[in-house]
């Protein structure tokens, strides 16, 4: 602890991976660049799955207000996008670097995939990341 009072300890390691708080961005379009962040807390990092994450924020969607026009989009693949602390991406809607970073087999744990408390993922389609890599046109600039 500082001499001030105030804790030096990251904040990504204050909260046990029992109890963390995780940012999903839900990406929409990535040509316009148009993604929702949700919220969530207290998630256990070392029982919840990557499946079990994903069912979270589908179901989330489908039920909260304001996430209308995200409700008929096929999400099925989760990307971490940064940790707390980390180096972002200069690409404001996903790295398109680091293709290890996504969450390929479902029944992981999110603590075996590297996540700790305030880490950042993205929720997209693969099929519009895979077309958005090979023509990575931004189209609200336009």
């Amino acid at each position: 602890m500082s001499s001030d009072g105030i804790s030096d300890t990251p904040t990504n390691l204050v909260a046990p991976k029992t109890d963390a708080t995780l940012t999903i961005r839900v990406i929409k379009s990535f040509e316009y660049r148009t993604e929702k962040s949700l919220v969530l807390h207290h998630v256990n990092l070392e029982t919840t799955t990557v499946g079990q994450l994903k069912g979270t924020v589908r179901q989330a969607i489908q039920t909260q207000p304001g996430w209308k026009p995200y409700r008929n989009i096929t999400l099925d693949t989760i990307k971490l996008y940064t940790k707390a602390h980390g180096a972002k991406t200069t690409n404001l809607i996903i790295n398109l670097d680091h293709d290890e970073w996504i969450f390929e087999d479902e029944s992981k744990a999110l603590a075996d995939m590297g996540l700790e408390n305030e880490s950042e993922v993205s929720f997209f389609n693969r099929q519009s990341y895979e077309e958005f890599k090979e023509h990575p046109d931004i189209k609200w600039e336009s």
